[in-house]
């Protein structure tokens, strides 16, 4: 597996984590902290008795302040968690589950309980620091009036956060955001400036003059990415040709086939072993969900699921339907103009990797088969 591979099956995964950001800026704070501890302990106090107003606190009041602060956030970080989780339980039961990791991945989310944390722990780090009374006098004052700095911005960022999470539960919100990811996935999947070695070659003949070696899943999950460039250098490396079985968002079970090894059957090739079949194999990527990074059909999946929960007796909410029914023509309009690959492609003109290509008939079917159902005594949906 490539290095550009690894990275991105990071990013994926670090992207859908809540406590990414938030780690960050707390690491972030705490190098603050210690660097404006430090500084204070640099300066001379004639230069601060200058600003009595700004840095006058004595040793107790500061204690006071930043221990105030120090409360007051932990608290409203406290209360954004519990908010975000709310909001996340009520989107996923009204809407679809699917929009879970939306809410996790939303990065004004993860900002706002990194800041809350991290002006915590300033608040802490440089709260040991402060010394009056018979030990040696120190008050880092301007760590002090930052801390103070802080406080305000969290009032603002408060005010933002219950803004925003009151815009994200609005469906038109959800819709927007699955619907620009979703066009985001169709732009690395179907590049307009496609240069894939596509050829349109007949599949039962590539595959009828090769001979067969499976390779199997060792686990049970989704398939979140294929590495199909480093699959095609394997079988460049190994004169072979390797016909994928499972596509990007099925699901595979523990030795499901996923991939098999071909070899020309008048040629003198060996047939692969089970290294060969191991290396296959990590360049499938299964885990136990779907991501919308390189899976066009999750992202339309998640709109006809709402769609399909408006359309439902116990909702019967027709214009969300249809606004449903809006954001999956943008999609489908987007896909419309891309050239879709072919199922074979190539390396210096020869055959080398068999994919499992989607069509646009394939992603209209998704979109619309369900929601033509559930929705035939609708007369708004037929419209």
């Amino acid at each position: 597996m490539d290095v550009v591979t690894r990275l991105r099956r990071l990013w994926i995964s670090l992207r859908g984590s809540l406590w990414v950001i938030p780690g960050s800026m707390l690491g972030a704070v705490l190098v603050l902290a210690l660097g404006l501890i430090e500084f204070d302990s640099t300066m001379s106090g004639s230069w601060l008795e200058r600003y009595p107003r700004l840095f006058g606190l004595g040793a107790d009041g500061s204690r006071g302040m930043l221990t105030a602060i120090a409360s007051s956030m932990l608290t409203v970080a406290a209360l954004t968690f519990t908010l975000t989780l709310n909001a996340v339980t009520q989107a996923s039961a009204q809407f679809t589950p699917r929009i879970f990791r939306n809410f996790m991945r939303d990065r004004a989310n993860q900002f706002v309980l990194g800041y809350f944390v991290s002006v915590f722990a300033y608040c802490l780090v440089v709260l040991r620091t402060i010394r009056g009374g018979d030990e040696i006098k120190f008050v880092p004052s301007i760590s002090v009036a930052v801390g103070l700095v802080l406080s305000f911005g969290g009032v603002i960022v408060l005010i933002y956060f219950i803004h925003h999470i009151a815009d994200s539960l609005q469906i038109n919100t959800i819709l927007s955001d699955v619907t620009k990811e979703t066009k985001e996935s169709v732009d690395r999947s179907f590049p307009e400036d496609s240069e894939d070695g596509s050829v349109e070659d007949d599949i039962s003949l590539v595959e009828a003059a090769y001979q067969w070696v499976a390779v199997r899943s060792s686990g049970p999950g989704y398939i979140q990415n294929i590495d199909l460039g480093g699959l095609l250098d394997l079988a460049a490396d190994h004169d072979v040709v390797v016909s994928i079985k499972r596509g990007v968002g099925q699901f595979v079970r523990s030795g499901s086939l996923l991939a098999e090894i071909g070899v020309l059957v008048a040629s003198k090739t060996k047939m692969p072993d089970d290294e060969a079949a191991d290396k296959v194999a990590r360049l499938f990527s299964i885990e136990s969900h779907r991501t919308i990074e390189q899976d066009v059909g999750f992202g339309i999946r998640q709109i006809v699921d709402i769609a399909l929960k408006a359309l439902s007796p116990s909702s019967n909410d027709t214009t969300t339907a249809v606004s449903c029914l809006d954001y999956l023509g943008e999609i489908l309009g987007t896909i419309a103009s891309r050239q879709m690959p072919g199922n074979v492609r190539s390396k210096n003109g020869v055959p080398r990797l068999v994919v499992i290509a989607s069509t646009l008939e394939d992603h209209i079917d998704t979109a619309m088969d369900q929601i033509r159902v559930s929705g035939r005594s609708n007369q708004a949906i037929y419209q």
